[in-house]
């Protein structure tokens, strides 16, 4: 594939996606979101990268979503071809067996917010503004901003921005949930690669486990989920991970994780 819109940079294992479209503050259209796809995809498969940011080029805009030319006279079907595709990088992200981290670092809207709410961890800089202002426009979040922002911040909260469409700052979208951590501008990239190597630090399959049990805990039933998270348990039981992490702490080192 060839890339135009992004970019992809690796680092002590670490893999930094970068939608590089800033003069149109990284909107996508389908090339864009076929190529973050197979961005995600390669650093899946890279054993050498054990987690994944990503972030927007320039200072202005993290993503601020679906590039609405692409929508100009659109039929019914191709917008709901649009959507899927939309849909399927969010599936393809959250379901991903790495963590994955947004750096938002200006605006996040539309399809730009539900990209990084398909993250596992969302860290914000003070000047960044988040929103799914879809209505404002006679549309609804369509990459999944109905099914995973009253997740993150409950119903009534959801419906408010979603139905008003308006913008909340860093901090409000902090405090309710909505990013987890928020810093200067000049400390994001510095704040999310340090969160990065913490959890680098762990047993990848470990990782691994623990996001799919807490992504599924959401569709299961809690009975369910217990006897999914006890089978995980006795699968991780057996790793060399565990084993090299017992030692480390008896051993009183730390632990060198390898995968296995």
């Amino acid at each position: 594939m060839e890339f135009k819109n992004t970019l992809c940079e690796k680092s002590d294992g670490i893999a930094t996606i970068i939608l590089n479209r800033p003069t149109t503050l990284n909107a996508m259209d389908a090339d864009t979101v076929l190529e973050l796809m197979a961005r995600f995809e390669d650093a899946e498969k890279d054993e050498n990268v054990r987690a994944i940011v990503i972030t927007g080029a320039g200072e202005k805009a993290f993503c601020v979503g679906l590039d609405l030319r692409i929508m100009k006279d659109i039929s019914s079907v191709k917008a709901l071809d649009v959507t899927r595709l939309g849909q399927k990088l969010t599936l393809v992200i959250e379901e991903l067996g790495k963590p994955v981290i947004a750096a938002i670092n200006g605006y996040a809207l539309g399809g730009g917010l539900e990209l990084a709410m398909a993250c596992d961890i969302r860290v914000a800089s003070e000047t960044a503004r988040v929103g799914q202002p879809e209505v404002n426009v006679g549309l609804l979040p369509g990459w999944g901003g109905t099914q995973r922002l009253p997740r993150l911040v409950g119903k009534g909260i959801a419906k408010e921005l979603i139905f008003t469409g308006k913008m909340i700052d860093a901090k409000t979208a902090e405090k309710i949930g909505l990013v987890n951590i928020v810093v200067p501008p000049e400390k994001l990239k510095a704040t999310v690669e340090e969160l990065a190597k913490e959890i680098m630090n762990k047993s990848p399959i470990a990782i691994k486990l623990a996001k799919e049990l807490i992504n599924n805990s959401i569709e299961a039933d809690q009975r369910t989920g217990l006897i999914q998270e006890a089978q995980a348990f006795g699968v991780l039981s057996s790793t060399e991970d565990f084993r090299e992490g017992v030692s480390a702490f008896l051993e009183k080192r730390k632990p060198a994780y390898k995968g296995r």
